[in-house]
């Protein structure tokens, strides 16, 4: 019959709720056509975020590319109900832009500009990323569990019953740009190591060409490492120790039941990966922690713009998605 439920209680002939997610990193931006109760990305486009041109020009090239889903969206027959935007910033529970790492995009009305194409929300994209991940993949059924992205930059959120925990004012991501402040047992030089400088994908290029190899990005570096390149095993063999040792950090402090690793480079199988895992399971303190999953992301590289889109309508409730979709169009 036309009207049985389908999943989520959904009537066969009301069609599914769609959002675009626009996925804003440091190094490219990936935006598509959501499906909100599978995760599934229906349509995908790619194009270099460039932050060298201003903040301005890259928020032209990103609400281009959003109208021009929602345009593609509607010549499939769908209405996408709302535009989620992850963006690799610190990003307050109002949805404003509180820093300034990798977008020119702070003190711009954001949200605003992206509202005029639908309604709009702009989260971290750290959290939308997670959120992904607790909805869709690799951290679905886990009551607690820790998400970590290495790519371009590398930041982490903590997630609660399938929410990702943004702290008091919006900043409980920081993991890979803060200095562990020391001082050089040997020599007794002041130590400032920050782990994006080491583990991070522009940190693998410069640490690979100073050593005299040839990259231009992370993945390049991997490669190399893969295809036994000496010089490009230690450069990352070195970032996998660092990532290791400061994730079991964030495991030491939380006590997760799981930890998912998503990013360009977090997910990507290889060295890194096999040197990582052993290596952030030697610095876990607690015996009855240390076996704890440690799970690639199930995602990839959608996991981001998955994520942003959920994040426009963050519920798994059928009804409470169509409730927030009629809202949303009314306002």
């Amino acid at each position: 019959m036309s009207d049985s439920p389908v999943a989520g209680g959904r009537s066969q002939d009301t069609p599914a709720p769609y959002a675009i997610g626009i996925d804003v990193g440091g190094t490219k931006i990936a935006a598509g056509i959501v499906n909100l109760e599978t995760g599934d990305t229906l349509r995908r486009r790619v194009i270099l975020t460039d932050a060298s041109r201003g903040g301005e020009v890259v928020l032209e090239a990103a609400l281009y590319l959003a109208d021009a889903l929602v345009l593609e969206a509607r010549s499939l027959g769908i209405e996408p109900a709302a535009l989620g935007v992850g963006v690799a910033e610190l990003v307050d529970s109002a949805g404003e832009i509180q820093s300034a790492h990798a977008l020119g995009w702070r003190g711009l009305p954001i949200r605003q500009r992206f509202s005029q194409i639908l309604p709009a929300v702009v989260e971290s994209d750290v959290r939308a990323a997670a959120l992904a991940e607790a909805r869709f993949g690799a951290g679905r059924g886990c009551a607690l569990f820790a998400y970590v992205t290495v790519g371009t930059g590398i930041s982490s959120c903590l997630v609660r019953d399938g929410h990702p925990d943004s702290g008091a004012r919006g900043n409980a991501l920081v993991l890979g740009t803060m200095p562990l402040s020391t001082t050089c047992t040997e020599c007794g030089a002041a130590l400032r190591p920050v782990l994006e400088e080491i583990a991070a994908g522009p940190a693998l290029v410069t640490r690979f060409h100073a050593a005299g190899g040839e990259a231009q990005r992370g993945e390049d570096v991997l490669r190399a490492a893969a295809h036994g390149d000496l010089r490009a095993e230690l450069v990352v063999r070195e970032a996998a120790h660092a990532l290791g040792s400061s994730v079991a950090f964030l495991v030491n402090v939380t006590d997760p039941e799981a930890v998912v690793v998503g990013g360009g480079l977090g997910s990507a199988a290889g060295l890194l990966w096999e040197t990582f895992v052993p290596a952030c399971r030697s610095h876990i303190y607690a015996d009855a922690t240390r076996s704890l999953p440690i799970l690639r992301a199930a995602l990839g590289a959608d996991a981001g713009l998955i994520g942003a889109a959920a994040t426009a309508i963050r519920t798994d409730d059928t009804a409470t998605i169509d409730s927030q979709i009629v809202a949303m169009r009314e306002s």
